[in-house]
């Protein structure tokens, strides 16, 4: 008989009466590696990636690459193995992602090389994050989708591939529109070059880490201009790679580090990293004196981290260019400035699509009873218990949904000395 599990519905921090030493070693980037698994499937012969992310993220990527015809096994803790002709095969009902927002953006645009139909959907989260200007610009390159909402369930209509061409693509809301658009560019039977309309991009970092892994897997992309991409119709070869530690990840332990005057080996360093998140690390080493305007435009998974560092610091701090934050997990501007006005009122507040959080580093030490509410976002959960870090009653609701990125967060943490009381 299988044993049940066991949910934990809360997890309040105990503050560690000593700084935080050690060494931690992050799990693998969720989004390298749901870009490698995808390359990986959509090229023909086994490929082995190491390092990789073992989480609900990549799960629901490999789940749905498995229905699709792949063969995705998982020989140890951090590697995927893939095999596959370089095709994909019309999987036998809908897909469910869950909350991914990688696997979803990015198989809606693999679902144009499956002869046959494929319906993309997900969580009640997922039903309201926008993918309206993905499904625009595949059809305009002649593929048959369609989103009755602008969010998921997305239907695509495959025929096998696509011809190329050029294509026009926002990518003011999400990076991951640009990236999908060009990792299936190069399965395309002609050429096709992806153009931005408009001046903003989510996060131009990841369209370099898309790039990349494309290259790594024999894809040849041209930049045209500093708006546009053509992509050669090279297909895909099987590859061995390697993925590289989550710098988004990182941040938490670089900010816990700071808060407790300790000192954690990561075993990496941030400037070895391609991942954008990694260039938080500069900013989070300058405190308690972080600048007094944070611009997150280009690191919007570690703005949760740095605003709640920010509520220790000696001024106040505004973070501005994240209203992409609202279109995450939750609506992350509004969540963290929910939940930094539980610790103390008035601490975060919104001012259009800017966050002010006011600063108050006499909260160290303190014991302020307060029931985090995480929004079912990994990333809320993990940048709030920093908080507790340095403050008494600090309980984080639904610890479990780490799990999307990070489901050993709270054991590295309780190896360097941190405790936890728990209910279930």
């Amino acid at each position: 008989m299988t044993a049940a599990i066991v949910r934990i519905a809360a997890l309040t921090v105990v503050p560690p009466d000593h700084p935080l030493r050690g060494r931690v070693v992050p799990p693998g980037s969720k989004s390298i590696t749901n870009r490698a698994l995808l390359l990986a499937a959509l090229a023909s012969g086994t490929s082995r990636l190491t390092g990789a992310l073992k989480s609900d993220d990549t799960a629901f990527m490999a789940s749905a690459l498995r229905r699709m015809g792949v063969t995705v096994s998982e020989p140890d803790a951090a590697s995927f193995v893939v095999t596959a002709t370089g095709r994909l095969a019309a999987p036998n009902g809908p897909i469910s992602l869950g909350n991914a927002g990688t696997a979803t953006r990015f198989l809606t645009a693999a679902a144009a090389m499956v002869d046959g139909e494929v319906v993309i959907d997900g969580d009640a989260h997922m039903r309201r994050r926008p993918i309206a200007p993905l499904v625009a610009a595949l059809r305009r390159l002649g593929v048959d989708a369609a989103a009755a909402s602008g969010c998921p369930p997305v239907l695509v209509r495959g025929h096998g591939g696509f011809a190329g061409g050029r294509v026009e693509v926002d990518g003011g809301l999400s990076s991951q529109y640009v990236s999908a658009l060009l990792m299936v560019g190069a399965c395309g039977r002609g050429p096709t070059e992806v153009v931005l309309t408009g001046y903003d991009i989510g996060a131009r970092g990841y369209v370099d880490l898309t790039l990349a892994a494309m290259a790594a897997f024999g894809a040849e992309v041209t930049p045209v201009g500093a708006k546009a991409w053509r992509v050669a119709p090279t297909g895909y070869h099987a590859a061995d790679f390697a993925v590289e530690p989550d710098a988004s990840a990182a941040t938490y332990l670089w900010a816990a580090e700071m808060l407790t005057g300790g000192a954690i080996d990561l075993g990496f360093a941030p400037e070895a990293s391609s991942q954008p998140d990694a260039h938080a690390c500069h900013v989070i080493r300058s405190f308690p004196h972080l600048p007094a305007v944070i611009d997150g435009s280009q690191m919007q998974d570690a703005v949760p981290t740095l605003a709640v560092l920010a509520a220790f610091n000696t001024t106040p701090v505004r973070f501005i260019n994240i209203a992409n934050l609202r279109v995450k997990e939750c609506d992350r501007l509004s969540a963290l400035a929910t939940e930094l006005s539980r610790i103390a009122p008035g601490l975060g507040r919104e001012d259009g699509d800017d966050l002010i959080v006011a600063a108050d580093p006499a909260l160290a030490g303190m014991t302020r009873p307060t029931r985090i509410e995480t929004y079912a976002d990994h990333r809320i959960a993990m940048s709030f218990a920093l908080a507790g870090l340095r403050i008494g009653g600090i309980t984080i609701l639904d610890p479990d949904c780490v799990g999307k990125t990070y489901p050993g967060y709270w054991a590295d943490l309780a190896s360097l000395g941190v405790g936890f009381t728990e209910s279930a």
